[in-house]
């Protein structure tokens, strides 16, 4: 028997296990269950053969690096190995095991019921990205009950806080833990006959006006915050257009142009009333930065675009503040490693497969950025990611099983 043989026989193990990553709340913020779901992952890879461990983050970075109200909530990565006889080269296979809050009125009642219905299973993390984890766990599943023998060493992370920054998950794993990988594949990012080489960044700014309060009877005793924020914001349009003038073609064929999203939070800070002028407003600024963009060059840009029209507005006094940044990454799909995965796509979907670039970020960039390997992604996906009613079809999970295990026993690096 096959390992994909394996799997089409035993749907069931992928679909059960996947039901009970589900029903495990792990939502973060504020990073609920992570003892439980991380010591549920090690017992996993255990039973499945693989070395494993889990590694708890320093009470002490969790408090630098988490608001006091999170302190309490325990941060783990797990890391699984398995050595391959003979294999001279290691891939390593990335997933988050958190999900986003939950809100809305659910199909099936609870968002984290698991519902079997129609050839999907429903759920908070379904598709974002416990789906993946199941399938992956199912390939290896396959694998050892095929007694087929991977032609590489596997290093498997189940990582946290992928939906807020990765500090604390994949970036302390690939900084801290001890792997050595030749290849990356984390879960998400293609699916279908797409697989990803590469992903949009961010540049998070906060952009800080700077009035004078007065009394709202007197407003030409002040200077009115907002008002300077609106003009700087009208200012931005400008800017929009530069972007939009700078394009770029994926390998997948489609154009993409780097944006900005303006306003995502914005407030009016603290002494505020309808009486008064406002001595203080902000508003953030979403810079997507292409994958094949410099980050650099990318922020320095923006700013000094900000500060320019800043000038250009009476009395307006602007900070600029760095929020967060999540590099970019891109590999020209060119070497061994992609055409393997693009040939196991092709073999399982009976489809020509195609190289593509997504416009949200993940986890691939501390990989390529970081350790400088060939890294791609591919996962089974979804529908309504961090929406109401969440879903994975049970179809493609075991498509990206199958495909897993194909890589495994096909390419050896």
């Amino acid at each position: 028997m096959t390992p994909a043989e394996f799997i089409d026989r035993h749907p069931s193990d992928l679909l059960k296990r996947l039901q009970r990553l589900v029903r495990l709340s792990t939502v973060n913020p504020p990073g609920e269950n992570y003892d439980g779901i991380t010591a549920m992952l090690v017992g996993e890879l255990k039973d499945l053969g693989l070395n494993a461990r889990r590694f708890p983050i320093a009470k002490a970075l969790l408090k630098k690096s988490l608001p006091p109200d999170q302190h309490v909530n325990p941060r783990f990565n797990v890391l699984g190995k398995l050595p391959a006889r003979g294999a001279k080269k290691t891939v390593h296979i990335n997933a988050h095991y958190d999900v986003v809050p939950v809100s809305g009125q659910w199909k099936h009642g609870s968002p984290f019921s698991g519902t079997i219905d129609g050839g999907w299973i429903y759920g908070r993390g379904t598709a974002d990205m416990k789906g993946s984890i199941a399938s992956l766990l199912m390939a290896i599943q396959a694998l050892r009950a095929t007694r087929t023998e991977p032609r590489m060493n596997l290093e498997v992370s189940f990582t946290a806080d992928e939906e807020t920054d990765s500090f604390l998950g994949t970036g302390w794993l690939v900084q801290n833990a001890p792997i050595r990988p030749d290849y990356a594949i984390v879960m998400e990012g293609g699916d279908g006959h797409r697989v990803c080489c590469g992903h949009n960044g961010t540049a998070w700014l906060e952009v800080i006006v700077h009035g004078r309060a007065a009394h709202g009877s007197l407003p030409e005793r002040g200077i009115n915050a907002l008002e300077k924020m609106a003009a700087l914001v009208r200012a931005l349009e400008d800017y929009k257009k530069i972007l939009a003038r700078r394009t770029w073609r994926t390998p997948e064929g489609i154009t993409m142009r780097p944006t900005i999203n303006v306003g995502g939070v914005f407030s009016c800070g603290e002494g505020a009333k309808i009486n008064t002028v406002p001595a203080y407003a902000s508003f953030t600024i979403d810079r997507r930065v292409l994958a094949i963009e410099n980050h650099a060059t990318a922020d320095r840009e923006l700013r000094s675009f900000l500060e320019a029209a800043a000038r250009k507005i009476p009395q307006c006094q602007i900070t600029v503040r760095s929020v967060s940044e999540n590099y970019s990454c891109f590999s020209e799909p060119k070497h061994p490693f992609f055409a393997a995965m693009a040939d196991c796509v092709t073999r399982v979907r009976k489809e020509k497969t195609v190289f593509n670039v997504s416009t949200g970020f993940n986890d691939m960039h501390f990989f390529s950025h970081y350790l400088k390997i060939p890294t791609l992604g591919y996962g089974p996906g979804g529908e309504k990611e961090h929406a109401v009613d969440e879903r994975a079809q049970v179809n493609e999970l075991l498509a990206s099983a199958k495909i897993y295990a194909e890589l495994l026993t096909t390419f050896a690096g």
